[in-house]
């Protein structure tokens, strides 16, 4: 019977047999090919190491030892020394662990194993070509020869069977030749050979088939495909154009119908896959022309994958590949899917005019092709039930099938899924952090670190649970910076329309956020924000009171206080050790861990006097004190029972992360009459609670996120009808600010928004390339042996960091080709400016797995920032050294621990001025090497203990705060009135004219006045005249409010456009005007001068257009003049 590994007759006899036993096993026993395919490998290579004399012995003959010798690796054809690691390692898992070994798996070794072996024979011999690997030579499970699979016991027994035999093969290599003379001889012919082959060798590349066995195949095999099935690879079409007319596309992936899902077209991992994209396509109309289906189309080097359906979309990044219902689905939809922005709003979900046009505008932008859209819309006015309508309607046109709505805590999960089901009660949903999915699951809800651990999972069947095509919308609950800095990695594995809501106002939304949705800064897909909110009376706006608290403000000072406070504050914060008092307890003390009682007392009895109150004045309306962390948030409830004990301890409750069955407080807190009335929260109230009774915020803790702080607004703007009796409703709510939020945000709008904080890892991963930098640089001088050495060995430990990174792990996934390049410590030589930023950048956020306690970490962190300072004379190295004298001296109180005695001399030392005076990086890396593990023994310092006072504060008068939200005190903000009238009011017919670019007439406004200044409408003739003036026709306020119909802009420009043509720049000049007029309704001429336009061509119009620029502009000032009476 055949083999593929009969050319290694007659040469190499003893390999061919145990090759033999790889490729009988390979389907049948695979933990026994694995283990036969290492052993074939190392015997190959000892066999190298025994004839080629380029070859260095290295200091052990262990497999590994040498595959990882120089002149090994350099001997080897690009992308082999891969697949020997990936042979190595499948073979020991084979040999020493039980864990699971799959044919998948050993059909790729076996694969790889006759790569290597080609390139040997081709090498070293004068064998010629050697024919591809053949699976179909595999035996098959059914087949009567099949094997019987052996375990790891079994096998290690069988591998000390073969020693004797593997001794005896390696004895005839040396028997070869009789003489040294002899064994020069036939080392220089192999050389000779070597050097021949070489040349007919070269221009060969090992990497193309590797990169589909190790990287292409795999994302295949997770998305379900089956490569050993017929005409998957190198499936051959007719029509190309090329001399026989005839291509192989590399791989082609069928449905259940038997035709063209896909063409996969796999180029070398070192080759952009873009060069990829034309002979893709090529194959895909070839497909195409045979089957009557066009195929979608992937191109791909195993690093970077790229998706291509050209029936609709341009083609984008993708981390891997469909699975072939979701193809099928791709496909489908070419018929099935009707056109999203003819879809019908379902009133019974999103019934105001806002949150139609919001959805309006999200269809339109779905149906421009864009992928995402984002939606800034005011707490309170429907952020939910817009993206439910939006689900709604994409569901009905077919463009999706399964949705993710991700947040980032579980209170708003289930209120979320709560509204789904409510509102599309035939819609299956689930929540991942309570349940598992299943098929029929269509919105599944997951909060965005459940969803991180659920990607790299995988099924029973080996496919991924969630594939880069499972969802077809991706909704995301308060998008903003931190979200896709934690957790953009989700966003870039799925590939998903992408819908984001958020209620930061779109001037306060920063320009990542803008950039994550591909939108220029501040122009949100849709905004209805607080402002228009308040004056559309679908929200109520705050009453902001900025009261003042002398210490929160000042802190306490000693000699403000009276002498009884005195003699308190003396026995309270006098230092013995230091024997002094201090002038001042600074204000950041308190609420941290100085609590005063009578600054929660004042605070309490200021919101019970002023506060709004409900039931006829006689109780508190709901409340919610934001409080600043879980010591404070006790205290200020203690307090309140304190002074209320008739309230039974009920009536104010501490809700947050540390209160079991902090769910069932909020249920309680939704209920209209129920207690708790008043909510004490640390964090868990700001955001995702919608409580309409809500009347009172007080803010009793510093904010300076302007995300967190609109959203603790946005917890009292809803409206509550019949709140203090029959139509008595809620107006207004009050903030009473303590902190002086209010004045921090009126100065500084944008807030300080925090930094997501580097792991340690990643602080250490980026301490040693810098390191690594400097030492670079040095070494251009002249870089002493020690120092030389320091930097062998931080880049030894920086590849080994890079090497227990998992390919497999999508975060890792898109950096793979970085992974790869750096698992090599040869890469790490010599590195350049922009090597460091590459590496800084790709490499250093990447997880990866270590046994290491964090106390040896931030040990190493600690360490290695000293030793940056000495390189960088950075002042701060003060600071280090004191830290590690001080962690040194910890460690001498712990002398009875027998592993800190035995580095009692290097505590000690470390602890001297002497050592400090001269001291040298390799002296600390040897701090850091013997005292990591040890810093875990050392007691921690016990921190500032809470302190609680009782000194008397003042507490001065209110100022309310008047522009938090502008409006005008009546929320008669006529402006706005008539804005809202009028979209209420499209499908009047002078509306609808001015909406569709027909001409008007005066008959048509007079018909639009009388329902304007009606009795019913927003105002009188006189109240228009004041707030626009004589200088704004009544059509042209209308088309610019509701802006113009798309079709009717492209309509108008239709003849132009036919009467030449154009360059492709230009019809985008026309496409932005169109788009201009769709949001605006007007354009003034001169706009065609400015940005966006100018963007295109310097001159603007006349530029690109040159003659027809006049053409242009009279189509444009007709579209202006069918706003006003001819």
């Amino acid at each position: 019977m055949p083999s593929n590994f009969d050319f290694l007759l007659p040469d190499w006899s003893p390999l061919h047999e145990d090759a033999m036993q790889v490729e009988v096993n390979a389907l049948t026993a695979p933990r026994t090919c694995a283990f036969y395919a290492r052993r074939t490998m190392e015997l190959a290579i000892k066999w190298m190491y025994a004839h080629d004399s380029y070859l260095h012995m290295p200091y052990q003959d262990n497999l590994s030892a040498l595959i990882h010798e120089q002149t090994f690796k350099d001997t080897l054809a690009p992308g082999l020394f891969t697949q020997l690691k990936m042979i190595q390692s499948l073979g020991n898992m084979a040999v020493h662990s039980n864990a699971a070994v799959n044919a998948k798996d050993t059909l790729i070794v076996t694969r790889s194993l006759h790569l290597f072996l080609s390139w040997l024979a081709k090498a070293y011999t004068k064998a010629g070509s050697v024919p591809p690997f053949n699976a179909d030579l595999l035996p098959r499970p059914e087949d009567a020869t099949a094997l019987a699979d052996q375990n790891a016991e079994q096998l290690q027994a069988l591998q000390g069977k073969l020693a004797a035999k593997d001794e005896a093969y390696l004895a005839s290599l040396n028997k070869l030749a009789a003489t040294e003379q002899e064994v020069a001889k036939l080392k220089a012919e192999i050389q000779k050979i070597k050097a021949e082959n070489k040349k007919s060798i070269a221009d060969e590349d090992y990497t193309e088939e590797a990169t589909r066995d190790l990287f292409i195949d795999l994302m295949l095999r997770e998305a379900g495909w089956n490569l050993e099935a017929d005409n998957v690879l190198e499936y051959e079409v007719a029509g190309m154009p090329n001399k026989k007319g005839v291509g192989y596309v590399d791989y082609v992936l069928w449905g259940d119908n038997g035709l063209p899902l896909a063409v996969v077209e796999a180029k070398k991992s070192k080759v952009n896959p873009n060069v990829g994209q034309h002979q893709a396509e090529l194959y895909a109309d070839c497909l195409e022309a045979k089957f009557g289906q066009r195929p979608v189309i992937f191109y791909t080097s195993g690093y970077t994958t790229w998706l291509w359906d050209d029936t609709r979309y341009p083609p984008r990044q993708v981390q891997g590949f469909y699975t072939r219902d979701q193809l099928q689905l791709m496909i489908n939809r070419r018929t099935s899917l009707t056109d999203v922005t003819q879809i019908k709003v379902n009133k019974a979900i999103t019934d105001r005019y806002y949150q139609e046009e919001a959805l309006r505008r999200i269809m339109q932008n779905f149906d421009d092709m864009s992928r995402k859209a984002l939606v800034v819309m005011a707490t309170g006015s429907g952020k939910t039930r817009v993206s439910i309508s939006a689900v709604d309607m994409l569901l009905r046109a077919n463009w999706v099938k399964r949705v993710l709505f991700l947040a980032d805590r579980t209170a708003l999960l289930k209120q979320a899924q709560n509204s789904f089901n409510d509102n599309l009660p035939n819609v299956s949903t689930v929540n991942l952090v309570k349940e598992k999915e299943n098929d029929q699951n269509r919105v599944v809800f997951s909060t965005y670190p459940t969803m991180m651990n659920c990607i790299d999972d995988a099924r029973k069947d080996g496919k991924k649970r969630f594939g880069v095509g499972h969802f077809d919308l991706i909704i995301i609950d308060e998008a903003h910076r931190s979200v896709y800095q934690k957790y953009g990695a989700i966003f870039e594995y799925f590939d998903a329309l992408l819908l984001g809501l958020t209620a930061t106002p779109k001037s306060e939304v920063d320009r990542n956020t803008y950039d994550l949705f591909e939108l220029e800064d501040h122009v949100p897909t849709f905004a209805y924000e607080l402002e228009q909110a308040v004056g559309d009376e679908y929200l109520v706006p705050p009453k902001a009171v900025s009261v003042p608290l002398k210490f929160l403000r000042e802190g306490i000072k000693y000699d403000d206080l009276s002498d009884e406070e005195k003699q308190a504050y003396e026995e309270k914060f006098y230092d013995e050790d230091a024997g002094e008092l201090p002038d001042q307890i600074n204000s950041a003390a308190l609420n941290k861990w100085l609590f005063n009682k009578d600054t929660v007392n004042k605070v309490l009895k200021h919101l019970m006097e002023s506060g709004l109150k409900v039931e006829g004045g006689d109780r508190i309306g709901k409340s919610i004190i934001f409080a600043k962390n879980h010591k404070h948030a006790e205290f200020i409830v203690e307090q309140f029972d304190a002074n209320y004990p008739k309230l039974a301890g009920k009536h104010c409750r501490l809700i947050d992360n540390q209160v079991s069955y902090a769910q069932s407080l909020i249920d309680d807190f939704y209920i209209p009459n129920k207690p708790p009335y008043i909510a004490v929260s640390v964090d868990m109230l700001d955001t995702g609670i919608d409580v309409p009774e809500v009347v009172n915020l007080v803010f009793f803790k510093m904010v300076r996120s302007k995300t967190k702080f609109w959203q603790m607004v946005g917890r009292g703007t809803r409206l509550c009808p019949d709140l203090f009796g029959p139509n008595m409703d809620k107006e207004f709510f009050y903030i009473f600010d303590y902190c002086q939020n209010l004045e921090f945000f009126g100065e500084r709008p944008d807030g300080v928004e925090a930094t997501v904080q580097e792991s340690i890892k990643t602080k250490n991963f980026k301490r040693r390339l810098h390191i690594i930098e400097h030492l670079q640089e040095q070494a251009k001088a002249d870089l002493p042996p020690e120092l030389a050495a320091l930097e062998d060995a931080y880049q030894g430990q920086l590849q080994d960091v890079v090497k227990r990174m998992d390919v497999n792990n999508f975060i890792v996934r898109p950096k793979r080709e970085y992974v790869e390049r750096y698992r090599d410590k040869e890469s790490w030589k010599g590195l350049s400016k922009t090597d460091v930023v590459d590496i800084e950048a790709n490499l250093a956020p990447l997880p990866y797995d270590d046994d290491d306690e964090e106390f040896a970490r931030r040990f190493d962190l600690l360490v290695l920032n000293m030793e940056l300072a000495i390189l960088e004379s950075d002042p701060k190295l003060t600071r280090y050294q004191e830290r590690i004298r001080e962690l040194a001296s910890g460690l001498e109180e712990k002398k009875s621990i027998p592993v800190v005695s035995a580095q009692m001399e290097l505590i000690l030392e470390v602890q001297t001025d002497e050592f400090w005076e001269y001291v040298t990086l390799p002296q600390l890396e040897k701090v850091r090497k013997c005292l990591r593990d040890l810093i875990k023994f050392v007691d921690k310092k016990g921190g500032q203990e809470n302190v609680f006072t009782n000194f008397e504060d003042d507490l001065g008068e209110g100022t309310e705060i008047d522009d938090l939200v502008q409006k005008d005190t009546n929320l008669k903000n006529y402006r706005l009135k008539v804005e809202r009238f009028i979209r209420d009011h499209e499908t009047h017919i002078t509306i609808h004219k001015l909406k569709t670019n027909k001409p008007i007439t005066e008959a048509d406004i007079a018909a639009l006045e009388s329902i304007l200044f009606s009795d019913e409408g927003p105002g009188s003739k006189e109240d228009y005249l004041e707030t626009y003036g004589t200088d704004q026709p009544l059509g042209k306020l209308v088309r610019q409010i509701v802006g113009l119909d798309q079709n009717a802009a492209k309509e108008a420009f239709n003849e132009f456009l036919s009467s030449s043509t154009f360059t492709a720049d230009q019809i985008t000049f026309i496409n932005q005007i169109v788009e201009h007029l769709v949001h605006n309704g007007m354009m003034e001429p001169k706009e065609l001068f400015e940005s966006p336009f100018s963007d295109l061509h310097g001159q603007g119009v006349i530029g690109m257009f040159q003659d027809d620029a006049k053409k242009v502009v009279s189509v444009l000032e007709a579209i202006n003049g069918n706003a006003v009476v001819a």
